[in-house]
């Protein structure tokens, strides 16, 4: 089986790559109006969510408010997600087509990278928020270990991966001058 091109390992995983982008474009266009019906009706309900079925209570151990919080913060992480994956197949794309140094692949690369970025600062940020307002017993200290350096290493990674992809592209370019 071949690397690049059609019919081969590239093909098979931008397919799996499209699967799991719809996948998180539909959490996205699912926890986004749940997240503004939480901020519309933060005002009027209580200060701490209940939700009973079938005579059974349930009682949210977050208030209204960093409920609505933590939604917004999930939204944003959801949301890089997408970025990510739809920024990955565009790559996986140019890999089928066999041209994996396309110039826009350095782009794409970096929005991957800044994207990591921004889904580290929403996990910093959810775990904050649930220090500061969540159960005193279940929250997340910083000096739990929540730092995650292997996070911080791929970035690193995806932006050195750019500057790979932006000098084949420049040796590419270079070689179709020459004849």
């Amino acid at each position: 089986m071949r690397a690049l091109g059609p019919e081969s390992v590239s093909s098979f995983l931008k397919i799996a790559v499209d699967v799991v982008y719809a996948a998180a474009c539909v959490a996205a266009a699912t926890v986004g109006p749940l997240c503004l019906v939480m901020l519309v009706w933060l005002p009027f309900g209580p200060a701490v969510p209940r939700l009973s079925l079938s005579g059974h209570v349930w009682v949210s151990p977050l208030p209204t408010l960093a409920l609505a919080a933590v939604l917004v913060v999930v939204e944003l992480y959801v949301g890089c997600l997408v970025v990510i994956l739809n920024r990955i197949r565009r790559i996986m794309e140019t890999l089928v087509r066999g041209d994996p140094f396309h110039p826009d692949n350095v782009a794409r690369l970096r929005w991957v990278g800044a994207s990591m970025i921004g889904l580290e600062a929403a996990a910093y940020g959810l775990r904050a928020l649930l220090d500061l307002v969540g159960p005193k017993g279940v929250a997340l200290r910083a000096s739990d270990g929540w730092f995650n350096p292997t996070a911080w290493f791929a970035v690193l990674v995806v932006f050195v991966l750019a500057e790979v992809f932006r000098e084949g592209a420049r040796l590419r370019r270079d070689s179709e001058l020459t004849i």
